[in-house]
C-alpha cells in the first residue's frame, strides 16, 4: 500500500514543561533526519515524517529513542466528500492485501482535534457506513479483528490501521554523557541500551585484559558496538580501550588471590571516572545485578566503588538474568555475547565475595595502585574501527 507519510507519537515528552517539551522535540526531530532521509513537522504531540524511502524509515523508527509508536498513514482534507472518496479507496487496498473481506469484524477509531461541523461520534457512523457499504462487513467496537483509525486534525485528516510499537524512552543526547563499562558479556550491553533509552550519550569503554583474555573479546566488543549503533540516530558511539593486562598481573603478584577481581573492578572504576572527568561526562554505566557473580554481592560492590568521586548508574541492579537475557536477545546482542570467547583466566577459584573495605584499602595501597592506574589511564586509546 502506497502511504503519504508516517505519523510518529511521543509519551513522556508530553509531560515536560512547553519549553523542555520544544527542546526534546527538536532533538527528536535531528535524530529522525540523522537515520533517514526525510520532512519533519511537529504538530500537536504528533510527528508527521515525510520520508523518501518509507521501507527504510520503517525500519529505522522501530530504534529511534522517543517514538513510543508509529503509522503509515495517508491523508486528505477534512471534508466528508473527501474522507469518503479516500477511505474508499484505502478499504480497497485493506481488501486487496487480505485484511478486510466481507466477513471481517471491523471498527473506526476516530480522534478530531480543531473545529469541525461534526462531532467524532458523527464522523465514526459516517466512517463506518462507507466501509459497510463497500464489503458489507460486520462491525464489531468491542474485539474487531481490524481497526481504522481516522485522525481529524484542522484541515487535514489522517487514515491508518497500524500501530507500530517504538522503543519509547526519551531521544538520545538529551539527558547529558555516561561512560559505560563494556565487557564482551551480557550483562553490560544490555545496561548501556537502557541508558540510551533514557536519553544519555555514551563513551563505551572496554578493558582489554591479554594476556588474561583472547584476542576474540575484543571483535566481540567490536560486534557488540555495532549492534548499539543501531539505536543511536545514525551516530557512532565514541569507544575507548584500556591496555589493562598489565594492571591485572600486579594486582596478582602483589595482593591476595582471592582479591583479584575486587581489585580488578576497583580499577576499572577509577579509569572510568578518570575518564568522565577528562570527557565532561556524568557518570558510570556497569551492567551490576546484585548477586549475580562474586564482584557484584553487596559488600563488594561497595568495595570496589569505594573513594570513586562521579556516580555510578546501574540500570540492571534489581534484574534477574532471565530478565536481562530477554532484553539482551530483543535488542540483538545476546548472540554475540554468547560466542566463547575463553573468558578470563585471571579470575581465582575462590574470590572474595565478602570485602572488607579496610583490608581492600590496605591492598591497593601496598600495589601502589593510584600510580599504576595513572599508568593506565595513560594507555587509554581511540578504539581502531569505531572512532
Amino acid at each position: 500500500m502506497k502511504h503519504s507519510l508516517i505519523i510518529g507519537r511521543y509519551g513522556e515528552l508530553g509531560l515536560k514543561s512547553p519549553r523542555v517539551r520544544g527542546r526534546f522535540e527538536r532533538k527528536l526531530s535531528s535524530n529522525i533526519k540523522a537515520s533517514f532521509n526525510c520532512e519533519i513537522d511537529i504538530n500537536q504531540a504528533r510527528i508527521f515524517i515525510f520520508p523518501e524511502n518509507f521501507d527504510e524509515a520503517l525500519s529505522k523508527l522501530h530504534k529511534i529513542f522517543g517514538i513510543v509508536s508509529f503509522s503509515p498513514a495517508i491523508s486528505t482534507h477534512s471534508t466528508f466528500e473527501n474522507i469518503e472518496k479516500t477511505l474508499s479507496e484505502y478499504t480497497d487496498k485493506l481488501v486487496e492485501e487480505g485484511l478486510i473481506d466481507s466477513e471481517t469484524p471491523f471498527a473506526i477509531r476516530c480522534r478530531r482535534v480543531g473545529t469541525h461541523d461534526f462531532s467524532s461520534q458523527e464522523l465514526a457512523a459516517f466512517a463506518g457506513a462507507v466501509v459497510v457499504r463497500k464489503l458489507n462487513c460486520p462491525v464489531d467496537l468491542t474485539n474487531p479483528k481490524l481497526e481504522i483509525f481516522i485522525e481529524v486534525r484542522d484541515d487535514e485528516t489522517y487514515i491508518f490501521h497500524e500501530k507500530i510499537k517504538g522503543p519509547g524512552g526519551l531521544p538520545l543526547e538529551t539527558q547529558g554523557k555516561l561512560v559505560s563499562l563494556i565487557s564482551s558479556g551480557i550483562d553490560s550491553p544490555v545496561a548501556t541500551y537502557m541508558m540510551m533509552k533514557r536519553g544519555c550519550e555514551i563513551i563505551a569503554l572496554h578493558f582489554d585484559n591479554e594476556p588474561f583474555t583472547k584476542p576474540k573479546s575484543r571483535e566481540k566488543f567490536n560486534s557488540i558496538i555495532e549492534k548499539l549503533e543501531e539505536y543511536s540516530s545514525g551516530v557512532s558511539l565514541r569507544t575507548r580501550i584500556v591496555n589493562y593486562g598489565e594492571y591485572l598481573q600486579k594486582c596478582k603478584n602483589n595482593a591476595p588471590d582471592k582479591m583479584t577481581c575486587i581489585l580488578c573492578k576497583s580499577g576499572m572504576y577509577q579509569i572510568a571516572g578518570m575518564l568522565a572527568s577528562a570527557m565532561n561526562a556524568l557518570g558510570v554505566v556497569d551492567g551490576n545485578s546484585v548477586g549475580q557473580v562474586a564482584s557484584q554481592t553487596l559488600p563488594n560492590i561497595l568495595a570496589t566503588r569505594d573513594n570513586l568521586d562521579v556516580p555510578v548508574l546501574s540500570p540492571l541492579i534489581g534484574m534477574d538474568k532471565v530478565e536481562i537475557e530477554k532484553i539482551a536477545k530483543k535488542i540483538g546482542t545476546y548472540d554475540i555475547s554468547k560466542e566463547d570467547d575463553g573468558g578470563c583466566n585471571a579470575v581465582p577459584r575462590y574470590p572474595e565475595t565478602k570485602a572488607d573495605i579496610e583490608r581492600v584499602r590496605f591492598a591497593k595501597e601496598d600495589m601502589n595502585q593510584e600510580e599504576e592506574l595513572n599508568k593506565v589511564f595513560e594507555s587509554i586509546f581511540v578504539n581502531n574501527i569505531k572512532q
